[in-house]
Order: structure tokens, then C-alpha cells, then sequence
């Protein structure tokens, strides 16, 4: 039995007119790509943050002919902030089919570590001391805001995604989480940013457990996670020349494609996983990293 053409169109494979969206940390760098990306895909994009102003900003800029931007003010590592702007995209749109998880931050550092003429690597004593030395309330901010924030924001979205997914008439569709981890959580080099790393490698497994449990407990939502590589953000800096890429990912061996990733890579990976086509993808985590992790030491 032969496969309708008009299905596997780029039109009907990508298409997400009549979607809405949650994108947090969705007005700079990265989640800016991503909620700009599925509006001209043809959704309704709530953007999330802290910043009214900038999200205002973002959203009356938006000139695509399709989909809209929509700020939404929500702090991700604060629980009623949450609930919230629940409950306005509940009262306004009744369900949501798409929820990008994407705010994020560094955290502590530890520029020492890749400078051999340190006076914190003299010695074993000297790096352990420097090490102990980063503050602890900065490791748990880091978790808060990289980690904790994935587990309550789509716990929170958890019935409105399901109800998405009960809602369509369109055959196989799942609504769908995507969680933007980092090959910072894949590698095993600490890139200056113990606190960053290790909180990312727990947001990647978070997202099998959730995918796993969902799928377990009969919930009709789909949990994948994206690993970006050295991508342009607020982060590291809004546009990273390609002599700098190498400086920013940190890696023993250089990026191979020579250069930081693009608006359109990143944004085109989530629209697959959110659309018609990415459909019957769940539990994953697909890395766009130029071959970061070929050539670098990861798990």
C-alpha cells in the first residue's frame, strides 16, 4: 500500500498551524531560535522568562506571516510563578501541544582548570582547595534553574499536553516536551563548569525517566531532549566568530565542522521532534554539536 503523496510534502511533514507552543527562556539566544522557528511553522508561541520587557519586545517584533509570539512572564525555579502562567495558557487555549524546555544558566566556574600555569594547579592540594572554594548556593541555583526547572514546569503542563494529544484528529499525533540539554552533559571534560555539566547530564536523564513514566502510566505526551553544542547565546555571546568557537566549547580537540550552529539547525531539530514527523521519536536526545563529541571525550 503506497504512501499519499500530499503526506510526505515538507509542507504536511513540518506543518504546525494550529499548534500552541511554551518555549521558556524563549526571548534570547537559543529559545529565541526555537520560538521563532515553530511560529513560522505556523504556531502560536507563548515565550517565557523573567524579563517582561524584552519578551514584550521580542514578541511585537515578530514579522513571520505565519504563527505569533506571545510574552508570558514565568520565573521556571519558582513553583507559583509556574502554576501561574498554567493557568493562563489554560484559560486561554484549554491545552498545549508543544512545551520546550530551555531556560538555563552557568552557574560556577573554574577558568583555572584549562590554564596549566595556574597557581590553583600547582598541586593536588592546591586544585582541591580551589575546587571546595565555589560557593554551594551557586550549585543549587544551577541545579534550580538547569534541572529542577524541567521537572516542575512539565509536570505542571503535564494534563494540558495530554489533553492536546486527546484532542487531535490527526492520526499518530502525540504532544510533545523537548528539553534542550547540552553536550556539556555528555562529555566528560568538565569545560571549566563542573556545577553546569553534571546539572545537564541530570536533565538528559530526566528526560528518559519522564519519557519512560509517561509512557508507563498511559500519558499521551512525548519527552525527547536536544544537546546543542557551542550555539550563540546569552550565555556566550550573541554572534561566536569561528576563531572563537573552539574557545567557548573547551573541548582537547577542536569542533570539526569549524564553526558554531545555526538558528535554522537548532530550530529545525525541534520542529522534526514536535511535528508530524517526529512523531513516533520518544526517550531520545539527538546531539547537533558540528562533531563536538567525535572527537572529545563523552559518555
Amino acid at each position: 500500500m503506497s504512501t499519499p503523496s500530499s503526506t510526505l510534502s515538507v509542507q504536511s511533514l513540518y506543518d504546525l498551524t494550529g499548534r500552541v507552543a511554551l518555549v521558556t527562556g524563549g526571548g534570547t539566544g537559543i529559545g529565541l531560535m526555537i520560538a521563532q522557528g515553530l511560529a513560522a511553522a505556523g504556531a502560536k508561541v507563548y515565550i517565557s522568562g523573567r524579563r517582561k520587557d524584552v519578551l514584550e519586545q521580542v514578541a511585537a517584533s515578530w514579522d513571520g506571516q505565519k504563527g505569533a509570539l506571545i510574552a508570558v512572564q514565568m520565573d521556571v525555579t519558582d513553583r507559583e510563578s509556574i502554576m501561574a502562567a498554567k493557568t493562563l495558557i489554560q484559560e486561554k487555549e484549554g491545552k498545549l501541544h508543544i512545551l520546550v524546555n530551555n531556560a538555563g544558566q552557568v552557574g560556577p566556574t573554574s577558568p583555572f582548570l584549562n590554564n596549566p600555569a595556574a597557581p590553583e594547579r600547582k598541586d593536588a592540594e592546591s586544585l582541591g582547595q580551589a575546587l571546595f572554594n565555589e560557593p554551594q548556593s551557586g550549585w543549587a541555583d544551577i541545579y534550580a534553574i538547569n534541572t529542577f526547572s524541567i521537572f516542575f514546569v512539565t509536570t505542571a503542563f503535564l494534563g494540558l499536553l495530554d489533553t492536546a494529544s486527546r484532542e487531535s484528529t490527526i492520526p499518530g499525533f502525540t504532544a510533545s516536551v523537548v528539553n534542550i540539554t547540552s553536550i556539556s552533559g555528555l562529555t566528560r571534560l568538565a569545560q571549566d563548569h563542573f556545577a553546569y555539566n553534571s546539572a545537564k547530564a541530570a536533565a538528559s536523564h530526566l528526560t528518559k525517566m519522564l519519557a519512560t513514566e509517561c509512557a508507563l502510566k498511559g500519558v499521551r505526551v512525548r519527552v525527547n531532549a536536544v544537546a546543542p553544542g557551542v550555539y550563540a547565546s546569552e550565555m556566550t555571546a550573541d554572534v561566536i566568530p569561528p576563531e572563537r568557537v573552539n574557545a567557548v566549547g573547551k573541548g582537547v580537540m577542536p569542533v570539526p565542522a569549524e564553526r558554531s550552529g545555526t538558528a535554522q539547525e537548532m530550530a529545525g531539530t525541534v520542529i522534526y521532534l514536535v511535528s508530524p514527523a517526529g512523531c513516533y521519536t520518544n526517550g531520545q536526545e539527538i546531539v547537533i554539536d558540528g562533531g563536538y563529541l567525535a572527537v572529545n571525550p563523552s559518555v
